[in-house]
Formats: structure tokens, sequence, C-alpha cells
């Protein structure tokens, strides 16, 4: 039931994007607008709350509980659970706006900050590390704990709506549990059909860039068939061939660009960058966690802060599934830490080296790297790159690792869903996989040929609301299961 009311709703979507794209973004836009403006104060105080829990469980007497049986142990090694984790959660995303966000703060900073001043430049990195290091990381971490527990810890199956059985008990199994799993879905499809059409998009502005392909609709519609073929390929292999090879093909890969940009790009100053850029972060984590300004005309928080908290939380289902199913046998404060801090730190390296690399060339050298962004986004890292020496190479090394991301990405995606409308099975028949890998390419083609692309992006946050709420509830249940059995195991002894 729950695969085909998915599938059913999905593809009304699709039929809306096709035949009336115009009104699916209008539509999108005004409840968008609707949901920051009444309920942007509650995306605000869940994320910090799920921060604050997270870390709370993880130093709790509650740290100790393994996920699994007391005896179970890691199934996969720390570098390969760490790409696992990365590739899921943020993969083409951090390549995308690695070099593109800290310019667009630094030319339209918040909190009234002059533009282009060095000012700027500091808030701009400081913003950066804000949206994509701890509090996206404990969005996942809360409803990926609450699934590994709840799965491995206490035997139920890998739905969502099973984190609930100790609020609803056997009423997960009814109406009320189809819906959360519904939601789930949704989200997913929504979320990775766009991160699809935009990872077409940025391979094309590579490829455009490095050998002068044409940056067109029917280039990227050919990406998007050679990648689904690819991810296809790996998703019949399982979790311990396909996914594995290519998540730890992703961190080499993406340590290897990284490690080129430093040393070939502006070395002591991002490693400047990167020192006092996280010093005015964790300094400043519980203004900027709670900041609204309700005193001023501002649209910026919801134009970024509030949108990010939005669309990691519609991220929620499918990379919290992804985590679970990956983490048997860890402990929960190993769990959370893992988690929690190492693909954040990577992800603060990344945008030093990157987005600092960008300001240095933009503020010192006068490059044009803002033109470059402001003119077209998906090209904004490779006209970065070019500055370097040995460009051409670490620009190849860059969408290399874009591809990878992608194939990752979608092959984790097919993974969730399968398990997602399986009734929890960990491991799903190709058959699902399939439906739901070759959907998943329909709509991300259908949605770039129709304009609906950005349309389809939007509903996935607003979605992101009322999932925003269930993992309010999840994290009172988890809280509630851990309690019962921390209680049980000093009774028993």
């Amino acid at each position: 039931m729950v695969l085909y009311i998915s599938i059913g709703i999905v593809l009304l979507f699709v039929l809306w994007g096709i035949f009336l794209p115009n009104h699916l973004t209008a539509t999108a836009d005004q409840l968008l607008d609707i949901t920051i403006e009444k309920f942007g104060w509650f995306y605000l105080i869940a994320a910090f709350t799920f921060l604050i829990v997270s870390i709370y469980l993880a130093f709790s007497k509650y740290g100790k509980i393994r996920l699994g049986a007391d005896e179970d142990r890691p199934e996969y090694s720390n570098i390969t659970w760490f790409g696992m984790l990365f590739s899921a959660g943020m993969g083409i995303g951090l390549v995308f706006w690695g070099v593109a966000e800290p310019i667009y703060h630094y030319l339209e900073p918040p909190m009234g900050i002059t533009p282009e001043t060095s000012d700027a430049a500091s808030m701009a990195m400081r913003y950066s590390f804000f949206h994509w290091g701890l509090h996206p990381w404990a969005i996942y971490t809360i409803i990926a704990l609450a699934l590994a527990y709840f799965n491995f810890r206490k035997g139920h199956n890998g739905l969502i709506s099973y984190t609930f059985y100790p609020l609803l008990g056997e009423g997960v199994k009814g109406r009320l549990g189809k819906l959360i799993d519904v939601l789930a879905i949704i989200a997913t499809v929504f979320g990775v059909a766009t991160s699809l059409g935009l990872g077409a998009l940025q391979i094309n502005g590579g490829l455009a860039h490095i050998f002068g392909i044409a940056n067109a609709p029917k280039v990227q519609l050919i990406i998007i068939a050679i990648v689904t073929v690819l991810y296809m390929i790996s998703a019949t292999t399982g979790l311990d061939r396909g996914i594995k090879i290519l998540s730890n093909a992703n961190i080499t890969v993406a340590a290897l660009l990284l490690i080129f940009t430093l040393f070939l790009g502006p070395t002591s100053f991002i490693f400047d960058t990167f020192t006092s850029t996280l010093g005015g972060y964790l300094q400043n984590i519980i203004h900027m966690s709670l900041r609204l300004r309700p005193f001023a005309e501002s649209r910026w928080i919801g134009q970024w802060t509030l949108f990010y908290w939005a669309w990691w939380i519609a991220w929620a289902p499918f990379v919290g599934t992804f985590i679970a199913r990956v983490s048997k046998g860890r402990t929960i404060k190993e769990f959370i830490l893992g988690v929690l801090l190492v693909p954040s730190i990577f992800s603060f390296m990344w945008f030093s080296v990157f987005g600092g690399t960008a300001l240095n060339f933009e503020i010192f050298q006068n490059l044009g790297i803002a033109n470059a962004v402001e003119a077209d986004v998906t090209s904004a890292l490779f006209i970065t790159l070019q500055q370097l020496p040995l460009g051409m190479i670490v620009s190849l090394l860059a969408t290399l690792l874009i591809i990878t991301f992608f194939i990752t990405s979608a092959d984790s995606a097919t993974f969730v869903l399968g398990m997602l409308s399986s009734n929890g099975d960990l491991n799903p028949s190709k058959k699902v996989k399939y439906i739901w890998g070759i959907l998943q390419s329909s709509i991300a083609v259908v949605l770039l040929l129709s304009g609906g692309l950005e349309g389809l992006q939007k509903m996935a946050i607003i979605i992101a609301l009322p999932f925003a709420i269930i993992m309010s509830f999840m994290c009172y249940s988890l809280y509630k299961g851990l309690s019962e059995e921390y209680d049980d195991m000093k009774r028993n002894k």
C-alpha cells in the first residue's frame, strides 16, 4: 500500500510539472513564503534542539548502549563508514556550493554588513560553516539513531513509523504509521530527483568548461541516461560491493582534490581562514542558531538559513535511513560523535579550501570569481580551479568526483526507497530498486525539460514542515525507549 500510494502521489506531481510547470512553481513559491514566514521560528528551534539532544545522548548514561545486540560489532571500517556517511549526506551539494555560497554571502552578507568588505568575507565563511556543519548532521543523527536503535536493538522493522513504537505501540502498523512512511518516501523522492537534476547541470558545467561541450538540455539528458545505467548496475551489486566501493572512491577523490587545491592554492591564507572561521563559528553558534530579525525587514535568513534547515529535514528520511543501515554494532556515543563531528570537520575544511581560495582570488587578485558565480553558478568551481597550477587536471578530478557522488547518491536513494516501500526489508529486491531508480531519473528528466525542477525542490522544503514535527516527537519517543531499556538493565543487574 505504501509503495503504490507513494508512486501515485509522486506521479501526480510529475504530471503537474509537465503540464503546468509555471503553476507548480507559483504554488510552491506561495506555500514556501507562508511556511518560512509563519514557521521560520520553529525550524530554528527544531534544528537547535536536535543538536542539543544529540550531544546530550552521546555523553549521557545511554551512550554505552550498542545499536544491536551487546556482542555485535560494526560491519564496516571507520574509513568506509565515513565515506558512506559523507557520500549520502552531502556529496554533490558540497562540490556545487563549495565556491558559490561563500561568494554569494560576500556579495550579499547578512546583518546589514557592507558587501565586498573584509567583514563580509569573514561572515560569508562563518555562515557557510554554519549551514553545512553541526546542525544538518544533528538532523541526520536524530533520525538515523532512532532507526538504528529500534531496528537493530529492539528488532522492529526498519521503517520510520516504528521509531514511534514507545508512543504508539501496535498503532505504528495502522494508518498513522503508513502516513509517516509515505511522507518519508515523498520527501526522499523529491529531494533526490532535484539533486539528480542539479548534479546533471554541474557535470555539464564541468564538461563545458574543460572540453567545450555545449551546456544544453540535450547534453544533460545524455548525462542522466549514462549515470542512470551506472547506478542501476551498482544498485544490483548490493551494499557490500557497489555503494561500499563507490564511497571509498568518493573519499579518495575528494581528499585528492582537497589536498591538490590546498597546496596549489593560497595555503597559508586557507589555514588562517579555517582557524579564524572555526573560532567565530563556535563562539557564535548559539546566536546564529536562534537568530531572527522580527524588528527589521530582512529576507536573508529565510532565503538561506531557513531554506537550508528545511532542505536538510526533507533529506533526513533518506540520509537517516541509509546511515542507520550501515551503522549496526556501534555504541550510541561512537555513532553520534562519528556522524556529528567527522563529516562536519570535513565540511569546514572543504569550505575553507575552496571558498577561501575563491575569496582570495576575488579580493586580492581580482580574478573575477564573483562575476563567474553571478553569470553561471555551475561554472564557479571550475573557474576557480582554472586559476591554479595544473588547473585542467584538478578540474578533471572535480568532474570525476561529481560523477561518483552522483552515482552514489542515486544508488543509496534506490536502496533506501526500496527499504521504505518494502516494509523495512534491509535487502530490498532488485525489482523494487529498479522501479525507484528508473522513476527517480525519469522525474529528473521531466523536470529539467519542463522547468519544474525549482518548483519541486521548493515542494520538498514545504513537506519538511510536517516532517520536522514528526522528528520532534521522534526525539521524545527515542528518549522514552532508551529510558525504559536503561531501567530494565538496572533491574536485571
